[in-house]
């Protein structure tokens, strides 16, 4: 008993760092045992079972509470120039991560696929035209029950808009109505979170046994992939700063230099947090040091702390991409496109807590054709990634954080409410 309290008292993070560590050292010095793997395979499958049964209930409730918790009477001005800048902001990121995760090539040369059997798993990702087509479900509870990603999206956004509309109505049985779905709705997501909750508890088993069967027949050269995955997306991360948040800073006039300079408090509190939701109260108080009146950002970074996720798409985009060199098959242009439509979209609803944007991973995995299921090698890649989540998890909602944060003083500035006195000190 007392073993159990250890494990369940000690940090997760330290937990799933130290599998990790055990899972690689294990299999390079055991090598490909069947014995053992008889053993540990189970546990691995038992993990991705797990995770396959949340993924699609965690991201259809919290899309819908995400995007009707956003009222159509705060979708003014200064609502829409927010949600604009975001989106911009989210497209230029997946396309740094995807371009920093193209030329890097993590997961190269790692070639997890050992047999046709596995390759088969693989799907093929549709067309351009056909991925836009297949946007509006036709069935959408069909599309929910079978994990079509992009058509759950699609019909749990304009569900969640429906129902902002509904709560808005002055009519009072409507208002009634949809209040009630709202809570339900949301009382799933609360729900959904808690269970994510105890399949975390696991995952650190689940990783041991997935990566021992990664070092087992892979050896040292998996630690190369792990290493540039996280390169990879630190590096995606930064550009994101420099090329992104500081050019859009520069084009408002806004002192690049200052705004890094009074970020860095809330940009520390969420690297330590690994928590949009938990950075807030500090978010605030920087985005008053830079002279933000609270009628932006009282709308602007709660939203941007549920809708806005650059750190987490860049993430998206180079992962992506190493899993599918990990399997052996490269992302095609088709795909690259679908990984852009799944990750803006799906950021809407994407909660503002750790370990967030593993859940989306495997969204976006499922939406090109690469699903992570049991004994697959897809699967196997994505327990890598897990692996060193947590440290991935750091800088990527830093750089969520510093994205809101840049949001609330441009649209300030541009609405003329931003007090530039204190952008001159």
């Amino acid at each position: 008993m007392s073993i159990l309290k250890l494990y369940f008292k000690s940090n997760l993070l330290i937990r799933i760092l130290l599998a990790l560590i055990l899972g690689a050292v294990g299999g390079l010095i055991i090598g490909n045992s069947p014995s053992v793997m008889a053993v540990l395979a189970p546990l691995g499958e038992i993990f991705v079972r797990l995770l396959k049964m949340i993924v699609v209930p965690v991201i259809a409730s919290t899309l819908i509470v995400g995007a009707s918790s956003i009222t159509p009477a705060q979708l003014g001005r200064i609502g829409a120039k927010t949600l604009i800048y975001y989106t911009i902001t989210s497209i230029f990121a997946i396309i740094i991560g995807l371009g920093i995760g193209a030329l890097i090539k993590p997961g190269s040369g790692l070639n997890l696929i050992a047999d046709a059997a596995a390759e088969g798993k693989v799907a093929q990702a549709p067309t351009v035209i056909q991925i836009l087509l297949d946007i509006i479900p036709t069935n959408p509870i069909g599309a929910i029950s079978g994990g079509q990603v992009l058509p759950m999206i699609f019909f749990c956004l304009a569900f969640g808009i429906a129902l902002a509309f509904g709560r808005d109505s002055h009519d009072e049985q409507i208002k009634k109505s949809s209040d009630t779905v709202y809570y339900f709705v949301d009382g799933v997501s609360q729900a959904m979170f808690k269970i994510v909750g105890w399949v975390m508890q696991y995952a650190p088993i689940g990783v041991f046994a997935l990566i021992f069967g990664v070092f087992a027949k892979n050896g040292a050269v998996a630690f190369g992939s792990l290493a540039s995955v996280t390169v990879s997306v630190y590096l995606g991360l930064l550009l994101q700063v420099v090329l992104v948040y500081c050019v859009i800073c520069a084009m408002f006039k806004l002192s690049p230099m200052i705004f890094l300079n009074k970020v860095r408090p809330a940009l520390i509190t969420a690297f330590v947090t690994r928590s949009s939701g938990a950075t807030l109260p500090v978010s605030i108080q920087t985005a008053q040091s830079m002279g933000v009146p609270k009628s932006v950002y009282s709308f602007a970074l709660p939203v941007g702390s549920t809708m806005n996720m650059d750190g987490t798409t860049v993430y998206l985009g180079v992962c992506a991409i190493f899993i599918a060199n990990a399997v052996g098959m490269p992302l095609t242009v088709d795909q690259m496109i679908t990984v852009t439509l799944t990750t803006v979209l799906g950021a809407i609803g994407t909660a503002g807590v750790p370990g967030a944007g593993a859940i989306m991973l495997l969204m976006v995995l499922e939406s090109i054709g690469l699903p992570v299921e049991a004994d697959s090698v897809v699967a196997i890649a994505y327990g890598m990634i897990l692996g060193i989540d947590a440290i991935l998890d750091m800088g990527r909602t830093s750089m969520n954080v510093v994205g809101d944060i840049a949001g609330t003083a441009v649209v300030a500035k541009q609405e003329k409410t931003l007090d530039e006195a204190v952008w001159k000190s």
